[in-house]
């Protein structure tokens, strides 16, 4: 039998009797059509001879004469602050009810699926908050301003390349840490923006987007319990990637408004057995970028403690308010650091997963272990592409900064107008609020809220910190929109959105 149990905030979970191992249907069969199978992502309850719905509407198709009945049972807990993630549906079990629609009704039976298995450092991390916020602006036909992906298309002249590679017949396997052409054309371009001349065949290694560098980073230079510090909130694949690999995380929080760096709480966490110091600049989700005296503080402790930098840069082209500065150009980095970044953000193609990763011999050596087992190669004709990408003049990059600015604008004006609190920006193409004045009791339920209610997506922060109770009252919003979009998005949000 299905058996309901109530959690403490009052919802119901299901759990399955396995004995006696039939279930009988009888008092809901008027709820079953023959011929139809109802889907859904958790269970009914049999109330009253009808089926009542836990969780979203379930929806009955149309499969000739056949009929299953698929009961999904889920558990959906809010997460507490002893833990680290929102826990999404997560299939405990699952029970499937079969029936044969037969002159004389046959009996269901129930048959059990093995349960989801999952290794160990693993086992928290559930859906992705950006796959559950995109999954529902589909749902409730939102605006999505919570994923950062553009909705508009990538520059022609970097398409008509990866056409013309195709076309001649540049589709093969590439040699492992890049076409000769795009390393070549990664070195450039750094040397450009950071004065640093790199051996493109020693040190550069092409990822499949700058996770994977990410990955591979940790994967090959990170052993078991060796600590490394991140700065909450962070990209949610950095814990994931630090988990695989065995690392232990020390996480410092950077609070608003300006979100800076606790110098002296970062000196407090460096210990002997601090192996690296993982930062994002300019960063996601707050747009904060590391000012001189932040990287040149990191920088000293790294160097008097033998300590190496992992520097995510992917969003380096959209810095607004002052000039990117890479912690790799800093007297005596270079050598600890290896410095990630990828094309997608900067060339609005977020798809094609092209990235890097610029470090010495010595520590290029490990990543490229690590990026051989993992995914060996990326797309030959997309690094072809990517190449004639990196040689664009300067004017490209002017041009991408301006129109970023514009649509920042719309977006922020719109949110301080609305009613939000609206912290500084200076880089990426994000802006984190405080949505406490609309009177939700955290950033998941404002999140849900908006989206269901106002009809716009923005992503909850507290999956960013170690522990969610730092992000309660910050929301992420992204403008990497169209300018209509932003501004149908701001309408919705004037006209539906209520101050507490």
């Amino acid at each position: 039998m299905i058996a309901w149990s109530r959690l403490d905030d009052g919802r119901q979970f299901g759990s399955v009797n396995l004995s006696p191992p039939r279930i009988n249907l009888a008092k809901c069969s008027k709820t079953q059509p023959k011929g139809r199978t109802w889907h859904g992502g958790s269970s009914p309850s049999f109330q009253n001879g009808r089926i009542e719905r836990i969780g979203e509407m379930l929806r009955p198709s149309i499969f000739g004469s056949t009929s299953t009945t698929v009961v999904t049972l889920s558990k959906s807990l809010y997460k507490s602050s002893s833990k680290r993630r929102i826990n999404t549906n997560y299939p405990s079990a699952m029970a499937t009810i079969s029936t044969v629609p037969i002159e004389k009704e046959a009996e269901p039976t129930l048959k059990i699926n093995p349960p989801v298995q999952v290794a160990k450092r693993l086992e928290k991390f559930k859906t992705t908050i950006f796959t559950q916020m995109s999954m529902l602006a589909i749902k409730h036909g939102a605006i999505n301003l919570g994923q950062g992906f553009p909705n508009f298309d990538g520059p022609e002249f970097v398409k008509e390349a990866a056409i013309r590679a195709i076309r001649e017949g540049k589709n093969q396997y590439a040699r492992g840490y890049g076409v000769p052409d795009l390393n070549s054309a990664v070195a450039g371009r750094f040397r450009k923006d950071t004065g640093l001349v790199v051996d493109p065949e020693k040190e550069v290694t092409v990822t499949s987007g700058c996770t994977e560098a990410i990955v591979a980073t940790m994967l090959g230079l990170i052993n078991p319990d060796d600590e490394v510090i991140i700065f909450a909130p962070f990209y949610d694949s950095y814990e994931a990637a630090l988990s695989m690999a065995g690392a232990k995380i020390k996480s410092i929080t950077l609070r608003p408004p300006d979100f800076s760096i606790p110098i002296n709480e970062l000196k407090a966490a460096v210990s002997k057995n601090t192996r690296a110091i993982l930062i994002n600049t300019p960063h996601n989700p707050t747009g904060k970028m590391f000012n001189v005296e932040e990287l040149n503080a990191i920088a000293s402790l790294c160097i008097e403690n033998d300590v190496l930098v992992f520097s995510d840069e992917v969003y380096d082209k959209l810095a607004f308010e002052a000039d990117h500065i890479s912690i790799a150009s800093l007297p005596g980095m270079y050598e600890r650091t290896v410095t990630m970044n990828s094309l997608g953000k900067t060339f609005s193609l977020t798809g094609w997963k092209i990235g890097w990763a610029i470090a010495p011999p010595h520590l290029t050596w490990g990543l490229r272990q690590a990026h051989s087992f993992i995914t060996f190669a990326t797309s030959t004709p997309l690094q072809w592409a990517a190449a004639e990408a990196l040689r664009t003049p300067d004017s490209y990059y002017e041009e991408l900064k301006r129109d970023y600015i514009a649509k920042k604008a719309i977006l922020v004006e719109g949110l301080k107008a609305v009613g939000f609190t609206v912290y500084p920006s200076s880089g990426t193409y994000f802006v984190v609020v405080d949505h406490t004045p609309f009177g939700l009791e955290n950033d998941v339920a404002f999140c849900e809220y908006l989206i269901k209610e106002v009809g716009v997506v923005a992503i909850p922060t507290s999956v960013f910190y170690l522990n969610p109770e730092d992000g309660k009252n910050l929301v992420r919003f992204t403008f990497c929109k169209d300018e209509q979009t932003l501004k149908d998005a701001v309408d919705r949000m004037k006209e539906k959105l209520r101050r507490r």
